[in-house]
């Protein structure tokens, strides 16, 4: 076998310089509101006891918010135990109230195009009639999302990343119409070669194609000139977000999604973005296993919807009848293959959708379920529905990597090992090196394949995005691939059941800065 390369950083153009001036930004900002407390307070006691007061103040206000108690109650002990650190912090990067008027922009945007494709209820009642539990899981998303439920779609499961972009850049030179495209990290580089090739030929050619990346998620890869060139070809290109020296509290939520749309006929969903290391083109921490999901049919409207919805709260640029003018296209007549239910998720919303699908996935589990996730940084409400579901005698098993990408979250990662093998769930480490892979299968009837990481930047701080296969062909090849996975990996129950006392204090450490990870 080839031996794969290790890229140097250099090699790819990148914003680094500009992310080093947002860094220093913020050490500034932090610097100066600390100088200037102790100032005011030198000779000023009266100003050391108002200090203290507005201390206590936040931590009541941080206490009286309506979120979960696993991430504010850090966020307590930050700006009581580290002041003015803690405050500092917490005002640069945890007040979602400082959002309203992007939270209301969001929604309002959300409640149009949910208005295009309402629920389908005809669906919704043969799936109650099957299984009156999986049914309730999926009314939450209905009802809370806004999403619909589908027949009519062909699916197609990927157990390689790579295998999963080779598909999609043949399906992208078949595009007649209109190419939308929405991903985390886009590296200007080998693997994103092809793809930029057939964005900038169809653009030239008069396909409408469209890409949106996130500032964060790409600026070590990329640079002003990657916009301008495909720009130049006629590709539309938004940036998430963009980072800026003058910091603010939005600067924390990403878009971590990861979406294509081909014609409104083809959709691509996934854990992969798209830059070498997902493709096995570098391959810094050992194989990098990912997955994806090929969707063609019905379904693909709501990946339309939740498209437009990102592209236009960047810019508002699109009609209310632009939403209808790309989903109302003709599909091939399809058999039924399951129900599919594409939804996303957003820290404009108050409800915590991604993560409560994940507990009904739990909740709703007889026989098995099985998680995957780069990151294992969870709630206690989370954490609760998998210990409820072990002690029910469900099989639950929960696969992170091997080798990590970042030590100080797979520290934070293995610090949750031990209460959850105490009490049934079974962990396993995949040994060939980094599982970035972002799945839930249960009882071979249910599956979900995202973006959805098991940590609380995912289920709190991102805009993602799934997709719900109920008894779908790709579910029993979601299964296959949990069961290869568990071939390779290394099953650690046994190891963390018990922990000394200098690791259980170095994670109790870890926990503190846990909203932060």
């Amino acid at each position: 076998m080839e031996k794969m390369r290790i890229e140097k950083k250099s090699e790819t153009k990148s914003s680094v310089l500009r992310l080093i001036v947002v860094l220093l930004s913020l050490i500034v900002h932090i610097i100066w509101g600390g100088w200037l407390l102790r100032f005011l307070e030198m000779n000023r006691p009266w100003v050391d006891v108002l200090y203290a007061i507005l201390t206590v103040v936040l931590a009541l206000l941080v206490y009286g918010r309506h979120m979960n108690a696993s991430y504010k109650l850090p966020w307590i002990i930050l700006i009581l135990g580290l002041p003015p650190m803690g405050m500092m912090l917490y005002l640069f990067f945890g007040r979602k109230g400082a959002l309203s008027k992007q939270k209301s922009e969001y929604r309002g945007l959300d409640e149009a195009l949910a208005q295009i494709y309402p629920p389908n209820k005809n669906i919704v009642e043969e799936i109650e009639n099957d299984d009156p539990h999986v049914a309730s899981s999926i009314n939450y998303i209905i009802n809370q999302g806004g999403f619909s439920i589908w027949k009519h779609t062909r699916t197609e499961f990927y157990n390689d990343g790579a295998v999963g972009a080779a598909a999609q850049i043949e399906a992208l030179k078949k595009a007649e119409k209109y190419i939308f495209m929405e991903y985390h990290a886009v590296e200007d580089s080998i693997g994103f070669e092809p793809f930029k090739k057939v964005l900038m030929e169809k653009a030239r050619a008069g396909v409408e194609v469209r890409l949106i990346f996130d500032d964060i998620g790409s600026i070590m890869f990329i640079d002003k000139s990657f916009s301008r060139e495909l720009e130049s070809a006629g590709v539309q290109v938004r940036d998430f977000n963009p980072v800026s020296p003058i910091i603010h509290v939005f600067m924390n939520y990403r878009d971590h999604r990861k979406i294509t749309v081909i014609d409104g006929k083809v959709g691509f969903v996934g854990g992969y973005n798209l830059a070498d290391e997902y493709f096995h083109i570098t391959e810094p921490y050992g194989f990098w296993k990912d997955t994806g999901v090929k969707i063609t049919g019905d379904a693909v409207k709501s990946l339309v919807l939740i498209f437009i919805g990102m592209w236009n709260y960047i810019k508002l640029t699109d009609s209310g009848e632009d939403g209808e003018k790309y989903t109302t296209v003709p599909c091939e007549d399809i058999e039924d293959d399951g129900y599919v239910l594409p939804y996303a998720d957003s820290p404009m919303l108050q409800e915590p959708l991604a993560e409560t699908v994940y507990m009904n996935m739990l909740r709703t589990a007889k026989k098995y379920c099985w998680f995957c996730t780069p990151y294992l940084i969870i709630t206690d409400e989370m954490s609760r529905e998998l210990v409820d579901a072990a002690k029910r005698g469900v099989d639950v098993r929960i696969i992170t990597p091997g080798i990590p990408d970042k030590k100080l979250v797979y520290s934070e990662t293995r610090s949750y090992y031990a209460q959850l093998a105490r009490d049934g769930i079974r962990i396993y480490e995949y040994t060939p090196g980094f599982c970035h892979a972002k799945m839930c299968v249960s009882d071979d009837v249910s599956a979900i394949v995202g973006t959805i990481n098991l940590d609380f930047r995912s289920l709190y701080l991102h805009f993602e995005n799934g997709i719900y296969f109920y008894k779908s062909n790709v579910v029993g090849d979601i299964k296959a691939d949990f069961q290869e996975m568990f071939e390779v990996s290394r099953e650690v129950t046994d190891k963390y059941d018990h922990r000394n006392l200098s690791l259980r204090i170095r994670q109790c450490l870890l926990r503190l800065v846990s909203p932060l990870m």
